[in-house]
């Protein structure tokens, strides 16, 4: 996988700023849209900046690397100021030495490998970057979508509130002209003040997932877009185990054990390597007029080629114990490698199992809803009619606020497990996005091609 086409990072600035409010784009520190928080968080998010100067330091050590492989030049300058005494007479005289040498690695199975190794250990830290910049972006749409369902449990609060006062109104006109009884009235009391308990309870979730979204990106919330009435999760037609399989193939997190793998291999051949001769082409060119201990020569200039072979023998033992270790860190990456894959094969499923679940949830809820709506319109009328009592009225009120708000909690669950399937089966596409973007009641008209290098191909 070439995961330098992957850039992720410019599509969603580019995606955002198409589509996103002037206000945002003035550098305000609040947003409203999902993209706002997406582009904010990109910039923002601690994680995703030591996970980017990780992979900018897996390309530094490939360069350097790579750079023990080219040629090596080197120079070297000696100026002296000589006084020679041979018994007999002394001498004074400057002595210059210059020389420039060129070393070029013929063979090195220890420089090879570390090559090999710095490209997997590279790719290593792409993968763990992409991962972590996914990771990222599901987080900051879950919690985006944590707070439209706090709001929307305080609304549903607020006009389940606003009913019970009603029928506290109603009961409180009735007892004054003594057609209640005053368990009536204190039923109703009651109810207003459990109403009234939620409200406190529902606006603090509110506030946490205000923070939590805040947290994620480091910009305020505003007003946020909340999902048309209509809205819905995409529908999929793969099965589990295609799911499971496909996040075996594209998860990046595996993709980074495969990689930390092929680099562990290639330890220990690094390893392996210092058993082994070297062998370096050498050209270099000398001018110099002093001789050996210095001794004053006539000025000469000298070039030569040669090669320098290098063969160990022995080094104490610490290259085996070098290769034992390395082979340690290749059985490690393994075990890794396998328990990434359990983990993956975990999530997948249970988002599956829960994604699958969430669309025959939002079906009963939907019903639920509709039910418990019918039945407290007709408490309401049998209440002016004599025929129900308060307890029915108060009963059905609260029946069909919980059902609105388990009517919403399943919306926002099937989308949130969407998200985490796609993740973690390293699926996400630009049409992922734009059908994200369209649940939105106030989201603006946006195409594939406004996404589409974003993504790998």
């Amino acid at each position: 996988m070439n995961y330098r086409n992957f850039r992720l990072r410019h599509l969603v600035l580019a995606g955002a700023i198409a589509f996103t409010p002037m206000s945002v784009m003035a550098n305000e520190s609040v947003g409203s849209t999902l993209e706002d928080f997406f582009t904010a968080a990109l910039d923002y998010s601690p994680r995703l900046k030591i996970s980017e100067q990780r992979k900018a330091i897996g390309e530094a050590r490939y360069d350097a690397a790579k750079g023990q492989l080219l040629p090596q030049i080197s120079g070297q300058a000696t100026l002296t100021d000589n006084e020679r005494d041979n018994g007999t007479t002394t001498t004074d005289f400057d002595g210059e030495r210059y020389s420039v040498q060129l070393r070029q690695v013929l063979f090195n199975w220890e420089a090879f490998s570390a090559r090999r190794q710095a490209i997997s250990e590279q790719d290593r830290s792409e993968a763990e970057y992409y991962y972590e910049l996914s990771t990222v972006l599901t987080e900051v749409a879950e919690k985006y979508f944590n707070v439209l369902q706090a709001q929307g449990e305080v609304a549903s609060n607020q006009a389940e509130l606003d009913a019970v006062k009603k029928q506290l109104s109603q009961i409180d006109g009735q007892y004054k002209k003594k057609l209640a009884q005053v368990t009536d009235l204190l039923q109703a009391q009651a109810s207003v003040a459990a109403v009234e308990s939620d409200q406190i309870r529902l606006q603090s979730d509110l506030d946490l997932a205000k923070e939590a979204l805040r947290s994620a990106s480091g910009l305020g919330v505003g007003k946020l877009n909340d999902l048309s009435d209509s809205a819905r999760s995409p529908a999929t037609s793969t099965g589990l185990e295609e799911w499971v399989a496909m996040a075996y193939d594209n998860n990046y997190q595996i993709k980074a054990k495969e990689h930390a793998i092929q680099a562990a291999h290639e330890g220990i051949e690094r390893r392996k390597g210092a058993y082994f001769p070297t062998a370096s082409l050498i050209v270099e060119r000398q001018d110099s007029d002093v001789g050996f201990d210095n001794a004053p020569i006539r000025k000469t200039e000298t070039t030569y080629y040669g090669v320098d072979i290098n063969v160990p023998i022995w080094l104490g033992g610490s290259r085996g114990a070098n290769v034992r270790e390395a082979r340690s860190l290749h059985a490690i990456a393994e075990s890794e490698l396998e328990q990434i894959k359990l983990d993956t094969s975990e999530l997948v499923r249970s988002a599956y199992l829960q994604y699958k679940a969430s669309e025959s949830s939002i079906r009963a809820a939907q019903s639920l809803y509709d039910s418990t709506t019918k039945t407290a319109d007709a408490m309401a009328k049998g209440f002016e009619l004599g025929t129900v009592t308060n307890v029915d009225v108060l009963n059905a009120i609260r029946d069909q606020y919980q059902a609105q708000r388990r009517l919403q909690e399943a919306k926002y669950d099937s989308i949130k497990f969407y998200l985490i399937l796609k993740r973690e089966a390293g699926s996400l596409t630009a049409e992922d996005m734009v059908e994200i973007s369209r649940l939105f009641k106030s989201a603006a008209s946006i195409s594939v091609n406004e996404f589409g290098s974003l993504f790998p191909s």
